[in-house]
């Protein structure tokens, strides 16, 4: 059995980068003590590919002056990640991340869902 994955794809003007980076950085050590096995947070650097399919910005409507966070968070199995997410969320330094009007981002035009592994591959 593989690992469950939760990703997520955020568009985000790009001068709200810093706020979000500090949300983010909160989000892993949060995570991370409550038994996550990997958390990543990446910002758009190469976006306008011309490689088969739709490109990011395109799929995700940016908007002039904004980019694109990816991020994802690992975990042993879907059960782990209902545990997880939920000692996470009791976790009262995550009760800013929750209040909407405070978001550097648009919480509507957030993607995300959880991912059940069915190909791994890694470097050990």
């Amino acid at each position: 059995m593989g690992t469950y994955v939760d990703g997520f794809v955020i568009p985000i003007k790009k001068k709200n980068l810093p706020a979000y980076r500090k949300l983010a950085k909160l989000g892993a050590k949060v995570w991370m003590e409550h038994g996550a096995l990997q958390y990543v947070e990446a910002v758009g650097d190469e976006l306008k590919t011309k490689m088969l399919g739709a490109p990011f910005p395109k799929m995700a409507k940016l908007k002039a002056g904004e980019t694109l966070v990816f991020s994802f968070i690992v975990y042993e199995s879907k059960a782990h990640r209902t545990r997880v997410n939920n000692a996470a969320m009791k976790d009262a330094r995550l009760a800013a991340l929750c209040d909407p009007k405070k978001m550097p981002f648009d919480m509507k035009r957030m993607a995300m869902g959880g991912f059940k592994s069915f190909v791994e591959a890694a470097k050990k």
